[in-house]
């Protein structure tokens, strides 16, 4: 039997392919008019170690997430601000885009809305590619670490894990631990071993490396500043210890372009599809008797 290998696996066509035009077809030239432009700083701070924040994007407006210190792993959630119902869907994100993002990706939202909610505008490690072991940068293959699985490896209460942040983060917007989502890991570098095992990696960002993308509609995010820091220190199995050492805190920007650059750009419907499932509406002249 041989082991999955990328170059395998890259031999088979994308289940879920772009049409010219399609809703999968993104119009480049538009993003591409945010870079390299001056844009206004509406709102900018820091997440401490261990910790996590929420803040809100308005649509049409650009959000820069920062290792202002060095390699730092965060854990973003995303929802649609007016309506928290609508959230991102790692899962159909996976598919429809790839399952580790960049410039021009999108997230998407979970059903029945399946619109995008943002779309990578810029990333300074976008070139970092495959490594040896295969693994790649941005990832929304794992999930958020939790004090649940933590207390079932290792028997012990931890209150800072990235599950933790977010709930704690998100109270202030009248959220609660059920409206965390599966998340995606910025900076994070993982990958499918041989035995298709999920990996991490140390993180490959440096002082200033950033990620940024571009609010479709009116946002709510929530990022945790993993405990686990850098990943380079394992938090479980025979060699793990307290990564403290390599945590650092990340910095959130958020910018207001100029009017002139959305010109043409029409924030996206949510789904078409008219919800019917195959029912049949009621017909109130039958029950009428008529």
């Amino acid at each position: 039997m041989t082991s999955p290998t990328a170059s395998a696996s890259s031999k088979a066509a994308a289940a879920y392919q772009s049409t010219k035009g399609g809703a999968l077809d993104i119009d480049r030239a538009f993003y591409d008019r945010f870079a390299g432009v001056e844009h206004e700083l509406v709102d900018s701070f820091e997440i401490p170690i261990r910790s996590g924040r929420a803040w809100t994007v308005p649509q049409g407006h650009l959000c820069r997430i920062v290792t202002v210190d060095g390699p730092q792993v965060g854990d973003l959630n995303v929802w649609n601000l007016n309506d928290p119902r609508e959230r991102m869907w790692a899962a159909r994100t996976r598919q429809l885009q790839r399952a580790h993002i960049s410039t021009y990706d999108r997230i998407w939202s979970n059903l029945p809305f399946l619109r995008p909610l943002l779309t990578v505008t810029a990333d300074s490690l976008a070139d970092y590619g495959v490594d040896a072991d295969g693994g790649r940068v941005h990832d929304l293959l794992g999930t958020r670490c939790d004090p649940y699985v933590n207390r079932m490896l290792t028997g012990e209460d931890f209150d800072f894990h990235c599950h933790s942040n977010l709930v704690r983060a998100v109270l202030p917007y009248g959220l609660t631990e059920f409206d965390v989502h599966d998340v995606l890991n910025v900076f994070q570098c993982t990958g499918l071993n041989d035995a298709d095992q999920y990996f991490m990696k140390d993180c490959p960002a440096r002082p200033g490396d950033h990620f940024e993308f571009f609010a479709e509609t009116d946002l709510l995010c929530a990022l945790s500043t993993c405990p686990g820091g850098d990943l380079s220190v394992p938090l479980w199995g025979p060699d793990a210890r307290d990564p403290l050492d390599v945590c650092r805190p990340l910095g959130v920007e958020v910018y207001r372009p100029d009017p002139a650059l959305l010109d043409g750009w029409t924030p996206p419907a949510r789904a078409a599809y008219r919800n019917l499932h195959g029912l049949r509406r009621p017909d109130h002249t039958e029950a009428a008797g008529m």
